[in-house]
């Protein structure tokens, strides 16, 4: 029961930040862009040109209900990186592995508690956090997750943690490759977000056919 609501967390809180994303990018009368806008663009509680790090005007009505869905994802984050014990191996590397990963979710209460344009230093520890030691968290998952977990989607978790940690450093380097800055962005933050929502899945699938075969027996 404890690992169904860890892996229910980490469903949970993909699936509303996605919507609530929708929501929130909705809501902008100026069109609001995937590849030149930050997703913390919609968090920002005030109108007007943001410089940095590529220039573009920010305008968002519902960063209110934004900067909430950051922290409601950042808490269930948190508990499914805790309660989810039976996707992991024993040892030291799972356990950075973890602690990496419940980063993510104290990145994203980070910078959902400190807009980018109101509490610049905190939201940009908030998004480190994110993105950098938590893609490393991702990259140590692969390793780090038991052998229930086919041999693929182990490779898969690590290779795209490699992927986040390579999409972070271009993104910080302002070399975004044809994809913008919000489109790299994308790649190094919404990585981890997604392998969180299909570890979640996966991992309540296999509870219920463990479950089923014990009831069968």
């Amino acid at each position: 029961m404890t690992a169904h609501i860890g892996y229910s967390a980490w469903i949970t809180g993909v699936v509303q930040f996605f919507a609530i994303h929708r929501i929130a990018e909705s809501a902008w009368t100026q069109p609001y862009s995937w590849a030149q806008n930050n997703i913390s663009d919609l968090g920002n509680a005030h109108c007007g040109l943001q410089p940095l790090p590529e220039p573009r005007y920010v305008c968002s009505p519902e960063h209110g209900l934004m900067n909430a869905s950051f922290v409601l994802l950042g808490l269930l984050l948190i508990v499914g990186a805790a309660l989810t014990g039976p996707l992991w191996r024993k040892g030291a590397t799972a356990t950075v592995a973890r602690i990496l990963l419940a980063g993510v979710g104290l990145g994203a209460v980070l910078a959902g508690t400190a807009p980018a344009d109101v509490h610049g230093n905190q939201h940009g520890l908030g998004a480190l956090l994110v993105m950098g030691t938590g893609n490393i968290g991702l990259v140590l998952a692969g390793a780090a997750l038991t052998d229930h977990i086919p041999a693929p989607l182990r490779w898969i978790t690590s290779f795209a943690g490699v992927t986040a940690v390579t999409a972070f450093t271009l993104f910080l380097t302002r070399q975004y490759l044809g994809l913008g800055m919000g489109g790299m962005e994308r790649v190094a933050a919404l990585t981890v977000l997604l392998w969180a929502l299909g570890a979640g899945a996966l991992g309540l699938l296999q509870a219920t056919w463990q479950r089923r075969a014990v009831t069968a027996q």
